[in-house]
This record gives structure tokens, sequence and C-alpha cells, in this order.
């Protein structure tokens, strides 16, 4: 994929009507600055993860009884030692890249998810941490993350601490224990995350009445989604980038908007204010040339119909069960096989061996070293299959914004967000196939055409 990037410099035939040289040649130095970054971060956190799972044999000697209070010390003081390791990394990402090609914003915070798994929090390698922040302040950025870190660790301690507790008196059945505990807290988190999580980073507010809120609480009820409120986040506060999703259970949804996805409220348009007079075409050299007003940037976001096609593609993924069968595969089904191994596998003791347990066996320990290192292979097939399936489900959920008549404002929105997020749009059939989990730009075009694939 990089070489694609580096040697696909003019635009290809079949995008010439989609995209202009100025916009392929932005995403193409994008993506590359962005390849750039992944390999060395990757490479840096394959080094780290590496020598740190050498050194576990730091666990100070005490007795069985100190378990649990010596596990979340330990927790605390790795994932503190995550977070300093890779904060170089994240103020490179967010003050060189991301400011580089024009995403940065006012103020900053994380754009992964706040809440990563239990067992991914400890060694950075195992967690994705990409910032899309800018032109804040240093002591901005830094407060930013010194919340996350205390949010996290409130809830990633005392969760940590009951599971160890279920495994610790569960007995022979403890991976039942331990998988409906953890199936009960990923449900809370899911429904307080929006309303109580994320306005502690973001400030969420009502989307105004008018056209656009009519027509999505109108789309909404043609197909029985009960909806009950519509947000719109300041996403531009930290970054260009438009996102929209929904959360919710049973008779209660909510939809979020980026306020960069909606063109009528993206603050990142230019006013009236920034308009540059420019020589109208045709006209004559010198001070006398006709002159006409022109936007100093283009704008950013989508008409009202566009959002409704993105919001139609968003609900068809509601319609067709998607969400659900994404919670009950991706999530509590493999949770519940990777609970069942970990329960045939805690008793040999030649793993603990390996990291230098001869004599102690952490419960913790063996959290770690079965599931980051023993199932790394399982989880990087179990990524390739999900990858497959979210692909088809995010054909099917066009064909359902296609079947509600948004065919020809799905396809000029899917254009704008490539644009807007300086999306490259060739890729390599097999890179595409293993890391990307949205088809292609091309394929979904042509499926929005009928055009076989």
């Amino acid at each position: 994929q990089r070489k694609i990037y580096k040697t696909t410099t003019h635009v290809p035939t079949e995008l010439g009507q989609i995209m202009d040289e100025e916009t392929f040649e932005k995403s193409r130095l994008y993506q590359l600055d962005k390849s750039t970054f992944s390999f060395w971060s990757g490479l840096y956190s394959e080094i780290e993860g590496t020598r740190t799972s050498g050194h576990l044999t730091g666990w100070a000697g005490l007795g069985p009884e100190y378990e649990i209070s010596q596990s979340l010390a330990f927790l605390l003081l790795a994932t503190l030692f995550s977070a300093v390791t890779g904060l170089p990394w994240s103020l490179y990402s967010t003050f060189v890249i991301e400011e580089k090609h024009g995403f940065n914003q006012q103020v900053g915070g994380a754009k992964d998810n706040l809440l990563p798994t239990t067992f991914s929090l400890t060694y950075r390698n195992s967690v994705s941490v990409p910032y899309d922040l800018s032109w804040q302040t240093l002591g901005f950025f830094l407060r930013d993350a010194v919340k996350k870190f205390v949010v996290t660790q409130c809830i990633l301690l005392p969760v940590t601490a009951l599971l160890l507790y279920i495994i610790k008196i569960g007995g022979d059945y403890f991976f039942i224990y331990a998988w409906l505990f953890t199936l009960i807290v990923s449900l809370v988190l899911v429904t307080i995350y929006a309303d109580y999580i994320a306005p502690l980073f973001d400030k969420f507010t009502p989307l105004p009445e008018g056209e656009l809120k009519e027509e999505i609480e109108k789309m909404a009820r043609s197909i029985s989604f009960p909806l009950t409120k519509v947000y719109v986040v300041e996403g531009s506060k930290r970054s260009s980038h438009s996102n929209a999703y929904f959360y919710g259970f049973f008779k209660n949804k909510r939809i979020v908007l980026f306020d960069t996805l909606l063109e009528d409220y993206s603050p990142l348009n230019p006013s009236a204010g920034t308009e540059l007079l420019v020589p109208q075409e045709g006209g004559t050299d010198g001070e006398n040339a006709e002159l006409k007003p022109k936007p100093k940037n283009k704008k950013q976001g989508c008409s009202n119909q566009e959002v409704l096609a993105v919001l139609g593609h968003e609900l068809g993924h509601w319609k067709l069960g998607h969400t659900i069968k994404n919670i009950i595969i991706s999530q509590q089904m493999n949770s519940f096989l990777c609970f069942f191994l970990f329960a045939v596998l805690i008793g040999r003791k030649e793993l603990f061996s390996a990291f230098g347990f001869h004599d102690s066996h952490p419960t913790l320990i063996g959290l770690m070293i079965i599931f980051q290192f023993i199932f790394s292979p399982y989880n990087e097939v179990l990524s390739f299959c999900l990858t497959v399936l979210s692909r088809q489900f995010e054909f099917q959920a066009d064909a359902f914004a296609k079947d509600l008549g948004k065919s020809a404002d799905l396809y000029s929105a899917l254009i704008k967000l490539n644009k807007d997020n300086l999306g490259f749009p060739v890729s390599d059939w097999l890179f595409s196939m293993w890391h990307y989990s949205h088809p292609p730009l091309l394929e979904r075009l042509r499926a929005l055409k009928g055009v076989k694939q």
C-alpha cells in the first residue's frame, strides 16, 4: 500500500469525475505521512512490548492474600508507563502530522475509544491511540490527557478488582461468572458513555429546530426507529474529521452528528467575512480588472439531503440488525470463548515460567500472558473475519439507504466525506482486504450505481 501511495501520483481515469488533482495529491501525501508514522510507532510498540514482557518478573514478593491490591498497583503503574511512553508519539501525530494536513483545530483530545477492553490497556502495543487535534496549547493537551487517564483509571481499577475477585472465588466454573460480569459491565458502559463520559471531553447540544431535524425525525418514524433526541457534538474544536452515530437501548435511541458533518453548521466553513476578491475569468489585467468574490476555503461537510442519506445508511445498520450481530459475535461469543480457554490454560505453570514466574502465578499476569500473547494468532484471524463481515454490513447498509430513495445523495456524500477526510481512493487489494473495515470508495460507488464488482 505504501508503494501505491508513492507511485500513484495522478488521478486514475475512473476517478476523474469525482476527484480533482489537488485533492488527490493532498490525500496521497497525508496517507503517506500517516503510513510512515504508523510504521515507526508500530515498530517502537513491538520493541516496548517485547522488552516489557521480558521484565514482568518485577512482581513484589507478597502473599496471595494481597494479590488483588498488588495487581491493581501493578496495573496502575503499567498504564501510567504506557501513557508516558506514548505521549511523544501522540504529540507528534497531533502537532506535526494532523496540523500539517489541516485537520487540527483549537482544542484537543483522544479520538480513540476512551474505554478499551480490560485486557488491552496494559501495554501500548495493544492499544491504538490516534489523536486528531491541534492548534491548542501544550497545557490544554496535557490537561486533556490527564483527564482521560484519570477517567480510565476510575473505571478500569474497580472493574479489574471485581473481575479478579470473581475468578478467585468462582470455582471450576469461574469463566461463566467472569463472562457474565464483563457482559454486564459492557452494557452499563455503553449505556452511560454518551450521557456521562463523552460530555467530559466534548460539548453536546440538541440539533436546533428546523428542516433538518424534521426530516431526520420523519425518516426515523418511517422505519420505526425509536428516536428520542438528536445531538450535535462540537467535533470541530479538535478536528475537522467528520462522523455520525447513534446509541441507546430499546425505546431510547439518540443520534449524534458531528458539526463538521453539517455544511450549514460547521464553523470550519468560511463566512461572508472570509471572502477574497480575485480577478474574474475573462477580465483584463491590471488594476482595472473586474473582481468577483471567491471563498477562501472549500465548504466542509454535507448538505441536509446528504446528511439524511448518511443517516439512512447508519439507521440501516440498526434495521438490519448489524449492531446486535456485532455485539453477539465480536463481543459476547468471543468473550465467552476467551474466558473458557483462559480457564483451560491458567493451570499451565510453564506459561508463567516462560515469563519468569516460577513460584507465584498471579491471575492478572495470567490474563495478560494468555489474552495478549497466547491469543495473538487467534485475534488476528478473528479480526480478519470481522473485517470481512463488516464490509458486507456496509454494502447492506448502503443498499438500505438506496431503498429509502437516498442513492444519489449518498453517492455524493461519500465523495464529499472522502475528500473532507483526505481518504486515498486507490488501494492494494490485499491491504484493503485485511485492514479496511469499510469497502473502498470506488466499490461502494459502483454498488450504489448497480455495477457488478
